[in-house]
């Protein structure tokens, strides 16, 4: 099945699920909206924004944990570290199948938490040409960067002894690589 087909599955899908859905009138509001004690006591609401009922420190926990996670799996991935210009349909990852391919890199800094970053590096000067397959010069590959969060560790000079303190910063680092003219 070609992806036309799929588009018009999809849609048609999308359609059936969404008549069981409850429509309001015009205005937006429906009778006796609006007046204490008039609604049903229907299910309980749950919050649209789940994150926010999660502890701030449990969040940071858990992005670090996945950032060490990928940093390990950089350090430890067996694919030979490519410096190509090239495209890899066969592979479902992005950043292989992008027009402006990147690669990963450590970015290593002790004074920070976590210490370790993967960070992307562009493999091409150009980029791609979607119907040759061959690097086209013309365009240019770039970085797109994203800040992420992060602690610095704030130790007292040599001399004075005292303790470390960590303060959340942000962080810009490359995240990927894009075609610009």
């Amino acid at each position: 099945m070609d992806w036309p087909h799929s588009l018009v599955i999809l849609f048609a899908i999308s359609i059936f699920l969404g008549l069981g859905q409850p429509r309001s009138p015009k205005g937006g509001k429906r009778k006796g909206q609006g007046r204490p004690g008039s609604q049903d006591p229907g299910p309980p609401q749950v919050p649209l924004d789940l994150v926010s009922q999660v502890k701030p420190f449990t969040r940071m926990e858990e992005y670090e944990r996945n950032l060490g996670e990928m940093v390990a799996q950089l350090r430890n991935s067996s694919e030979p570290a490519k410096r190509k210009c090239e495209v890899n349909l066969q592979l479902w990852l992005s950043n292989k199948r992008s027009l402006s391919p990147w690669g990963y890199s450590i970015n290593h800094d002790p004074s920070r938490v976590p210490t370790d970053l993967p960070e992307a590096r562009c493999l091409c000067l150009g980029c791609v040409n979607p119907f040759t397959m061959q690097e086209d010069r013309s365009m240019v590959s770039v970085p797109v960067f994203s800040q992420v969060p992060v602690r610095r560790r704030l130790c007292p000079p040599a001399p004075r002894a005292g303790p470390c303190r960590q303060r959340a910063v942000m962080e810009t680092i490359a995240v990927g690589c894009t075609c610009i003219f």
